[in-house]
């Protein structure tokens, strides 16, 4: 049964003892270097030189980290915590100073004052820690840098994780972003018999940066039905007086732990059927812009408005007063009744705090390499596509690992740490194989015609990139495995987050504690080059170019040109830690090059030449063909088949890459090629024509620094689309076979002259082309049906 009953005089002081020493570390980080405990009057010298924190969101972001301690003791829960307000950190630095986990990760920011004089130091500082609840920091699993993710990373984090509560605090400016309101959905895919619980706690403090919040300025009534209508039932703590509102959170949150219990223990005892979906509940906590700061300053109020929000008192090296002012603000949470004479908290407030993993920044859920399994994978090489000839069998190579993913999903059915995730294109992008062993994800109402659909599945879709891009991260932020399905064009959408997620990634290769977590896997299909019918709208590369931004030691590109490439590259993903993968391949009918012994091998290398498709062996080449993507190899493999009809005597090397990050030198990429092998794979000298799927400058900006980067000419996507055949949209690109001879013929020395009667073939080809198109609606058939025999 729950505690019920308000909190006696002794809690009741004991709690608000703790809140006021998070409040006091706080506002101590965002302002002070020296001096902690006020031991002597302050002055300049004591105060930052560069004034960064944020202290509006901080009172209440401890006052409910308090209560959810007092809660996690008397129940014995496991509990991480969700700080969606972006410049929070202060706070949770703060508690995870004062429950002791921040001294045994930094040993060197002690209990005592000279460890609280490196608290303070260090934050927002040159050398120091972010303002954010940053990765540096214990307990965090969301930095918050960039508003609108929290609620989804707090449901990523409870699925499969039927013993975990996540507490998401959401800020009222953040609750004003695209994702966050979409990410109120997520209770219709929370299954209460093998799932945790998120509790989403909406911390109205009535302002953004200057202006007020939206959700702050609508009636209780509306606020109320806003939050019925997605699902929840909303209980509203508000209010400013301390003791009052101890009192209300502590009810509060005892009740809704109590119906958040009542609901598992009904799922897991009689099982969970949709008719059964439950309220869950959620808090409403209001309180004052700035609670507990000062209340007014220069002869305007700031607690409870705008000017709290960042910095309440600014220009402390111009205005005296406002050192004083400091000083009263900072001796208003009585620091000596929270501090020894040492300056370690007293040991009856310590006491308050959870102990081992079951403090918030101890739980290692927020750690979730240390919980990371290994997933069992069937051997890949088994749903081998049979190529007897090169270039003559043809097949879906997401097809083909659809039914490699459909087997991972049933090997790891007793473990549940592995879910697929995509905006409803699972099928789309040929990955239909996964329901024949799971469903799509829902606990929301199910009709009879309804199909692949139930409470139990391990597909989760909803028509939001922002969502599954969330769920996904806080799913492997806590220890598991996934992977993200999306149509090319529109994997944009989720680009800051990737960014995020990427950051996080880089950071924490560098910090010691923090363990390594499974690759966040994308595979992009339904790409550029085929988009015959939805047109210009779905046409673009460029998610690539944004991933490479990113630090070499976390970005993998991989573009493999067939099934069994896919298969190779798909495994190496799934076993990879620690790496934002990202794969893009092709769900229509392509020809098939490779046998799967030439595949790994190909992969492992990242590059290679193909001498199947050359004509250079025991001399140098005349001129290198180079291709990276599916169509891209498609026409580069038809252009070198015309070139040995055309110009028998010319020597060709016919390069492919499906590892991306080869082409940087290995000095950029750990994947990168030796200038030595680059060189005597690509020449010193000759000419290369590079076809590939994506902007052709990025191919340049890779190999910029190569030896032969001036005989390089990439011919790739330039941002020209319609719907329109799969042919045309390379020859309006001019990545068709016939713009790739002719470069080759205007490239290599000596041929332009005597091919004269060949450009002009290669012309009346473009144009017989664009003629029967238009007549036919359809591709010429020696190009639709083009082989490599």
């Amino acid at each position: 049964m729950g505690i019920k009953g308000p909190l006696s005089r002794e809690e009741l002081a004991k709690i608000d003892a703790y809140w006021r020493a998070a409040n006091y570390l706080s506002v101590g980080q965002i302002y002070l270097y020296d001096n902690p405990l006020l031991k002597e009057r302050l002055t300049t010298r004591h105060v930052k030189p560069r004034l960064l924190g944020h202290f509006g969101t901080t009172p209440g972001l401890n006052f409910v980290y308090a209560h959810l301690n007092r809660v996690i003791k008397a129940r014995d829960l496991s509990v991480i915590y969700i700080a969606g307000p972006g410049h929070g950190g202060p706070g949770l630095v703060a508690n995870a100073y004062l429950e002791g986990t921040y001294s045994e990760v930094y040993p060197e920011v002690s209990q005592d004052e000279a460890g609280l004089k490196r608290l303070f130091t260090q934050f927002s500082f040159p050398g120091g820690i972010p303002s954010h609840h940053a990765p540096e920091t214990p307990g965090s699993m969301h930095e918050g840098g960039e508003l609108g993710y929290a609620l989804s990373h707090a449901y990523g984090a409870a699925f499969d994780n039927p013993e975990l509560l996540v507490a998401c605090v959401i800020g009222d400016g953040e609750a004003e972003t695209g994702p966050l309101a979409t990410s109120w959905h997520s209770n219709k895919f929370l299954n209460p018999a093998h799932d945790g619980a998120v509790l989403p706690i909406l911390h109205l403090n009535g302002y953004k940066i200057a202006g007020p919040t939206v959700l702050a300025r609508i009636s209780h009534e509306e606020l109320d039905a806003l939050f019925r209508g997605y699902g929840h039932t909303p209980y509203f703590v508000e209010g400013d007086e301390p003791a009052t509102m101890h009192q209300a959170l502590a009810a509060t949150l005892d009740t809704v732990v109590d119906e958040i219990g009542r609901i598992q223990r009904a799922a897991r005892t009689r099982g969970f059927d949709w008719r059964q979906r439950p309220r869950w509940p959620m808090v409403v906590l209001r309180t004052p812009k700035g609670w507990t700061g000062p209340r007014e300053v220069d002869g305007k109020r700031v607690e409870g408005t705008w000017r709290s929000h960042q910095v309440p008192l600014a220009g402390l090296f111009e205005k005296p007063d406002h050192v004083a002012l400091l000083e009263r603000w900072m001796r208003s949470y009585r620091p000596e009744e929270l501090f020894d004479e040492h300056g370690r908290l007293r040991p009856e407030l310590a006491a308050l705090a959870p102990e081992g993993a079951r403090r918030m920044s101890a739980n290692p859920h927020t750690n979730g390499g240390l919980l990371l399994k290994d997933l069992r994978l069937p051997d890949f090489r088994e749903y081998a596509v049979d190529v007897p000839r090169r270039g003559a069998v043809s097949c879906s190579a997401t097809q083909v690992q659809g039914t490699f993913i459909r087997d991972v999903l049933k090997l790891n059915r007793e473990s549940r740490n592995f879910r697929v995730f995509g905006p409803d294109e699972t099928a789309s992008n040929r990955w239909g194989a996964v329901f024949e062993v799971t469903d799509r994800m829902s606990v929301a109402e199910i009709y009879k015609t309804d199909e692949s659909l139930s409470v139990d599945g391990r597909v989760m879709e909803m028509l939001s990139e922002h969502q599954m891009e969330g769920w996904l991260e806080g799913y492997l932020l806590t220890g598991r495995h996934g992977f993200f399905n999306c149509y090319e064009a529109f994997i944009h959408i989720v680009d800051s987050m990737f960014n995020q997620h990427a950051k996080w990634l880089k950071t924490t290769r560098d910090i010691p504690w923090r363990r390594p977590l499974a690759s966040l896997n994308y595979l992009l299909s339904s790409h550029v080059w085929r988009q015959d019918h939805n047109g210009f709208s779905h046409q673009d590369p460029g998610f690539i170019d944004h991933v490479v931004n990113k630090k070499a030691e976390v970005i993998r590109v991989y573009l493999p040109p067939d099934a069994n490439t896919l298969l190779s590259v798909t495994d190496h993903c799934l076993r990879s830690r620690h790496y934002v993968n990202v794969i893009v391949a092709g769900k229509q009918p392509a020809l098939q090059y490779l046998s799967m012994d030439q595949a790994v091998k190909h992969c492992a290398a990242g590059l290679g030449i193909w001498d199947w498709a050359s004509n250079d062996r025991g001399g140098e080449p005349d001129v290198v063909m180079a291709c990276c993507g599916d169509v891209p190899t498609l026409e580069t493999l038809a252009a070198v088949k015309l070139l040995r009809e055309l110009v028998p005597a010319l020597k060709v090397r016919v390069v492919n890459v499906v590892d991306l990050m080869t082409l940087q030198p290995q000095r950029e990429h750990s994947h990168g090629l030796a200038d030595k092998d680059f060189d005597d794979i690509f020449t010193t000298d000759k000419p290369i024509i590079f076809a590939f799927h994506g902007y052709p400058w990025l191919i340049h900006r890779l190999t910029y620094r190569r030896t032969n980067h001036d005989n390089l000419h990439v011919r790739g996507y330039k941002e020209e689309g319609t719907t329109t055949t799969p042919f045309d949209m390379v020859v309006l690109n001019d990545l068709d076979r016939f713009h790739l001879v002719g470069d080759v013929i205007d490239r290599v020395p000596g041929l332009g002259a005597r091919m004269a009667y060949v450009k002009q073939m290669l012309r009346d080809r473009l144009l017989e082309h664009k003629e029967y198109i238009v007549r036919h609606g359809d591709d010429m058939p020696e190009i639709r049906d083009w082989t490599w025999e």
